[in-house]
């Protein structure tokens, strides 16, 4: 069977090599992989990422020759970059052709995260629990334009959210829950996910991969596969369902071999 391209694009303060192991799953069942590389644009905007990402498949389409669909695969922030550059820079053309968009722990609503790092009150305590862990020591998040933008209310969040989604690309989201309430699961916040409540304040959830709550991956257009599926994996190796683990969790694998393979799955050629 001949597949199209998988075009990978890895999330923030992360690098291509977070897909090693799905990498060697795609090769092995004949899947071409594009795996985009925005580790080195530092300080730039979402809208710059989203813009050097459709350079980078330009000019894979260009060397290839490639001209069909694409499956598009994404950690983190980066499926705001390909969603921002798929529904903002490319939407009314709607040029770039995408099969699929399947997103891993998506902050598709903006980061809850991001908003309480800049909270007067909570924000410090939460930086100094994640130093080392997910932010730099010493991190300030006042300098870090991403983090800016990804604030719920942000200019960016607000342009994506406008533009909506687009009907020729079939959306999925893989999010991971700590069902079995395990510590280990994310050490820095007791195994729970902080989340913002309704007036911007911070509420814990177990309904989270540490990172990511469920209520900022919500899209409305996605179907979404919350893991794992057996609630015992969790006493097995709960870390590897925490977000930044993600990518290389042989569940969540797994699931995007089975989405990949979904011979229904709608295309802007259909």
């Amino acid at each position: 069977m001949n597949h199209g391209p998988v075009v990978l694009v890895h999330g923030w303060k992360s690098r291509p090599a977070i897909w090693d192991r799905l990498v060697e799953r795609l090769e092995r069942q004949s899947y071409p992989c594009w795996n985009f590389d925005h580790s080195r644009m530092k300080g730039a905007s979402l809208e710059d990422i989203a813009g050097a990402l459709r350079d980078y498949i330009r000019s894979r389409r260009e060397e290839t020759g490639y001209a069909g669909c694409l499956d598009i695969i994404c950690h983190s922030m980066g499926t705001c970059v390909a969603r921002y550059m798929l529904e903002v820079l490319d939407g009314d053309s709607m040029e770039e052709k995408a099969r699929q968009l399947i997103g891993i722990g998506p902050p598709n609503n903006g980061s809850s995260l991001a908003e309480l790092f800049c909270h007067p009150e909570h924000g410090k305590n939460i930086i100094d629990r994640l130093a080392g862990v997910f932010v730099p020591h010493g991190y300030d998040p006042a300098g870090d334009l991403i983090v800016q933008q990804f604030r719920p209310e942000s200019g960016a969040m607000t342009r994506l959210k406008a533009a909506g989604t687009r009907r020729d690309i079939r959306y999925r989201v893989i999010v991971a829950a700590n069902t079995t309430k395990s510590q280990n699961f994310f050490p820095s916040f007791e195994g729970r996910t902080l989340e913002l409540d309704p007036e911007g304040g911070l509420e814990t959830t177990y309904s989270g991969d540490g990172i990511v709550p469920h209520t900022d991956s919500f899209l409305p257009a996605a179907e979404i596969s919350v893991l794992p599926a057996d609630p015992g994996l969790l006493a097995l190796c709960p870390d590897m369902y925490c977000h930044i683990n993600l990518p290389r969790n042989p569940e969540v694998i797994d699931r995007i071999m089975d989405l990949l393979s979904d011979e229904k799955t709608a295309s802007a050629e259909d």
